[in-house]
Parts: C-alpha cells; sequence; structure tokens
C-alpha cells in the first residue's frame, strides 16, 4: 500500500497539522470496512451517518461524541442458542467506529431501527463565527446574511 508522505507540505504550511495527522492516520486505518457504513450530506448544515448493525441492540451500542470526533463502539453479548450452530456467517464480534468532525459539527439525533444505526450531525456556526461586513469610512458592523438558495429563489417570486 502507498503512503503519502506530507513533509514537503509541512515545511511549508503553518496551521495544518491537524489535517496532514488526520490524512495520515486515515490511510493506515483503511483496512478495516467492519461494520459498513454510508455518510450522507442531508443539506448544507446537516450529514447523516449510517451504520450497518444487524443483531446489535441499543444496550450494545455506545456512541460517544467529543471535540472533533465521533466514536460509536458494539459490544455484543453473548446469546446462548439452543441446539448447535452448523453455520455461524452473521458477524457477533465487536467494533469501534471512529470518524472525524468539522469543528463546530454535533450530533443532533441517533436512532436503531431494522439493523441500522442512524446518527444525524448539524454544523452550528456561532454568530462570532460567522462573515461581518464592514462599511469604509465608519465603525458599523453589519452581519452578512447567509441565504440558501431556497430564500433567494423565495425573494426572486
Amino acid at each position: 500500500m502507498n503512503r503519502m508522505d506530507f513533509t514537503p507540505y509541512r515545511r511549508s504550511t503553518v496551521g495544518f497539522d491537524r489535517l496532514f495527522d488526520l490524512l495520515e492516520s486515515n490511510s493506515r486505518n483503511s483496512g478495516d470496512n467492519y461494520p459498513p457504513f454510508n455518510i450522507e450530506r442531508r443539506d448544507e448544515d446537516a450529514y447523516r451517518i449510517t451504520i450497518a448493525v444487524a443483531g446489535f441492540k441499543s444496550a450494545d451500542l455506545d456512541i460517544v461524541a467529543q471535540q472533533n470526533l465521533l466514536t460509536v463502539k458494539g459490544n455484543k453479548r453473548e446469546e446462548t442458542v439452543d441446539g448447535e450452530m452448523l453455520h455461524v456467517g452473521i458477524a457477533n464480534r465487536g467494533f469501534e467506529r471512529r470518524f472525524e468532525l468539522a469543528d463546530y459539527v454535533r450530533v443532533e439525533n441517533a436512532d436503531l431501527a431494522d439493523g441500522l444505526l442512524v446518527i444525524d450531525l448539524v454544523r452550528e456556526v456561532p454568530e462570532a463565527m460567522k462573515p461581518k461586513k464592514i462599511a469604509i469610512g465608519g465603525n458599523e458592523l453589519k452581519v452578512v446574511e447567509n441565504k440558501s438558495k431556497d430564500d433567494d429563489q423565495a425573494d426572486a417570486a
């Protein structure tokens, strides 16, 4: 497997260490595909992660959100089976899946149904971080509204 070397970029940039560390760790840990998952962008500031966790109950799953990191762990409890198993094809192992989150992304909701764990995420940029328009020759600051495409179409109508 080829590994990217970010050394030349590290020498000529400042403040991107976290990004390079993320890219390097992702290239090292890309081998485990269990459990399978989807990441969906639902809106400009809304995302959904869907993880296939067949056989797991909500009590078997732990979701921990901390700054810039979402961790989903599954620990399957041993169940007694009447009779003897002739074939075991359903994965019965624990897992830990980590998702790096951008700044200001938080978990809004988590649901488990039909063997799928669905985690909704939303990005909320604080007012202090939103762009501000500065008037020339004055001290007045005006907040620039970030209109969505739907708002622009409604204004045109």
